[in-house]
């Protein structure tokens, strides 16, 4: 199993402190990891929240580790990336913010904004949010607008919106 790589507090500060308020929206946290970006959706006021980690010991540590007062806001879906998002889309599920966070180094940041169904899923004023290495240089590509980003130390949170045609 590949080692994990949790997001640092510093930078899960950073994130929640530019997205505000969380209260009553619903968060899609893809590469979940150890899920602890969206735990913290969770104790933040998410309505609900569904992680997407490919690796099943990892999926079942955080099924495992999710509290029972939100265990009806919490979904955890073991599924390859782009079945989840399959998924997720036959389901009509749509989500307030999506934070990925890819594994560094493997080309997932280049390839992630062009991903089947990930900007379906993103509701029209939501925001896409990619924690990358700041080495790696990011361009959007339509539909995707990059409209922040934030560098902390080896860390980049990128920020994207769905760019809608009139």
């Amino acid at each position: 199993m590949k080692e994990v790589r949790p997001t640092s507090s510093r930078v899960l500060s950073a994130l929640f402190n530019i997205l505000g308020s969380v209260d009553g929206l619903s968060f899609l946290d893809i590469f979940a990891g150890t899920g602890r970006v969206g735990f913290e959706a969770l104790e933040k006021g998410a309505a609900d929240v569904v992680f997407i980690e490919a690796l099943r010991e990892r999926a079942a540590s955080i099924e495992r580790a999710i509290p029972a007062e939100f265990d009806d806001r919490a979904v955890v879906l073991s599924l390859e990336l782009r079945r989840g998002l399959s998924w997720l889309k036959k389901r009509g599920k749509t989500f307030d913010i999506i934070f990925a966070d890819p594994p560094y180094g493997e080309g997932w940041g280049k390839s992630l904004l062009s991903v089947k169904n990930l900007d379906i899923l993103l509701k029209q004023d939501g925001v896409f949010i990619m924690e990358h290495s700041s080495r790696e240089n990011l361009t959007a590509a339509p539909p995707w607008v990059v409209f922040d980003e934030r560098t902390y130390g080896e860390t980049t949170l990128s920020f994207y919106s769905v760019r809608t045609t009139c």
